[in-house]
């Protein structure tokens, strides 16, 4: 993707820098970012000339004028954590889904060539079908899940209505480097390497012989812009279609970096499900084949959380 002109909402976060990273090279980028989460320190390392970063929330800011003469909008903005959803869902539809919509509209009538959605596995919820296809039943879990499924149906519906192509990839478990391990709701994997480098014991919520698809941001990226340029709308899984329980994570993180200490195990998180495994195959019509060394990328990530803990 060259000579574009793109807007990534989100993109201080942890995926949306990677893919404004992805971009901005031979790109001009703008980040739509309210920095409730986001950091400008993951940006700050980009060829600045390229990027341009309008402060403010999805939901107050005026997108149809942003979106004007942008060919794609990458929606990556939103409340991303599942107990935090349970404690508050009206706060959560108010970015999640009122936010989409909004964007959708603004984006169907400034004329934009197409948008790709981030989506969640969390739609799935604790469906015992595994590998799991994008067929497969919706039973979301928590307010999160629900947002998400909500904002798959309206970007459906304005590919069909309002002739905006669009695709929502339903991302799985996600990691790698800019990840936040100081939020209250960390992942797992930037979770366990925090609380070594702190000298403290990691949490494991449940017995730990729950599974997850990780998959590295890089891969995520990739199928982000592959999305992008294909001819395909509608929905894609995207993940390595490999599972790892919690303890599996946990013996090869604890072996990267030369501890012995033993986690601390406690109840399971609410709205959290079981069993997660991709089947990636309807990927592949876009042109994404997950290719990873998933020790080899786990222990990329050790590497650059160590860094930073310096």
């Amino acid at each position: 993707m060259k000579d574009k002109r793109i807007v990534v909402t989100g993109g201080l976060g942890f995926i949306g820098s990677n893919l404004v990273e992805g971009l901005v090279e031979d790109n001009e980028v703008i980040i739509i970012d309210d920095l409730s989460s986001g950091k400008l320190e993951n940006i700050e390392h980009l060829k600045m000339e390229n990027l341009n970063l309008i402060k403010g929330n999805i939901t107050e800011l005026n997108l149809k004028k942003i979106f004007k003469d942008v060919d794609y909008v990458f929606h990556e903005a939103a409340l991303i954590s599942v107990p935090e959803s349970v404690e508050n869902p009206l706060i959560y539809n108010e970015i999640n889904v009122k936010g989409t919509l909004q964007l959708l509209i603004a984006a169907r009538d400034a004329g934009v060539k197409k948008v790709v959605f981030a989506s969640s596995s969390a739609v799935y919820g604790d469906n015992k079908s595994l590998p799991i296809s994008e067929d497969a039943s919706l039973r979301p879990l928590s307010p999160y899940a629900v947002n998400k499924a909500t904002g798959e149906m309206y970007c459906q519906v304005f590919t069909e209505n309002y002739d905006l192509p669009t695709v929502s990839l339903r991302y799985f478990n996600v990691f790698g480097s800019r990840q936040d391990p100081n939020s209250a709701y960390a992942a797992v994997i930037p979770n366990f390497i925090s609380a070594i480098l702190k000298g403290e014991k990691p949490v494991i919520y449940g017995d730990g012989e729950q599974s997850r698809d990780f998959i590295p941001v890089k891969q995520v990226v990739k199928a982000n812009i592959q999305a992008c340029q294909s001819n395909e709308t509608g929905v894609f899984n995207i993940a390595l279609g490999k599972s790892t329980t919690i303890n599996q994570l946990w013996d090869i993180i604890k072996e990267f970096m030369g501890t012995d200490v033993e986690p601390v195990y406690m109840e399971p998180r609410p709205g959290d499900v079981r069993h997660s495994l991709a089947d990636v195959s309807r990927a592949k019509s876009i042109g994404f084949k997950p290719k990873s060394d998933f020790k080899e990328d786990l222990g990329e990530t050790v590497e650059w959380f160590t860094s930073k803990f310096k």
